[in-house]
């Protein structure tokens, strides 16, 4: 069986090499199939060596956008040697079951369904692609940059019309990849008294915005108007 990748990208300070490390755990103890792991980053330091390190790709626009867009250079043909099925994971997920599904659901792109938007917007949080099969989304991007972000908030939201233009976009099952913010938090005053709790059928739960899962682990949720509790759930899995 050929090896299939697990993608993920590390850029500034934000995130340390504990964050790639610990992804990279979590992958090992929940893949059963052989893989590679890889890192697309501007420091290497602290990884640890089973970690497969590459530069980050240069988006090459003009006064370029704000990071979170370098992730359509995860769509450059050909990207370093990698070949075949790539699981791209953002550094703050938290694996808490197998991910083999991931692997064997029958889909050319599929996305995380956001939560929240009404349209076709994914969460790139969590998709899979072909290595090399999609530069169009990149190039284009390169192309029509300036447009484009008068048209779209963030890089997902590009992502996901353009690959559903294309009738290429398909959504991961809703249980499979659970937002910690809204749907492992207690609503109104259960936050208080009780601590998150994890979806039964989660396979990757995935923290956006604030709390990150530190946080989640000592009960901070970041926010004024939210309580949450220590969650020692998250402090098993992420290790």
């Amino acid at each position: 069986m050929d090896p299939v990748n697990i993608i993920c990208m590390k850029w500034g300070t934000k995130y340390g090499p504990e964050y790639v490390n610990r992804l990279y755990s979590m992958v090992r103890r929940h893949l059963s199939r052989p893989f590679r792991f890889v890192c697309l980053t501007d420091n290497k330091n602290g990884l640890d060596a089973a970690v497969e390190s590459f530069p980050l790709i240069t988006l090459d626009i003009p006064n370029g956008p704000e990071r979170g867009w370098d992730k359509l250079t995860t769509f450059s043909n050909p990207l370093y040697d990698l070949k075949g099925q790539a699981l791209f994971l953002d550094l703050d997920v938290v694996i808490v079951d197998s991910i083999d599904c991931f692997f064997d659901f029958d889909a050319r792109f599929p996305i995380i369904k956001d939560w929240v938007k009404k349209n076709v917007t994914g969460n790139s949080s969590v998709y899979r692609f072909t290595v090399n099969a999609h530069a169009d989304i990149l190039e284009n991007f390169r192309k029509n940059h300036a447009s484009i972000r008068e048209e779209v908030r963030n890089e997902q939201e590009y992502l996901s019309q353009y690959v559903a233009r294309h009738g290429k976009l398909t959504y991961w099952p809703d249980e499979w990849c659970r937002s910690f913010k809204y749907h492992c938090n207690r609503k109104g005053v259960s936050s208080w008294f009780h601590p998150p709790e994890k979806p039964p059928q989660a396979k990757i739960i995935v923290f956006h915005g604030t709390p990150n899962p530190p946080d989640a682990i000592a009960g901070r949720s970041g926010k004024w108007y939210r309580k949450i509790l220590p969650t020692p759930w998250v402090a098993e899995h992420w290790q």
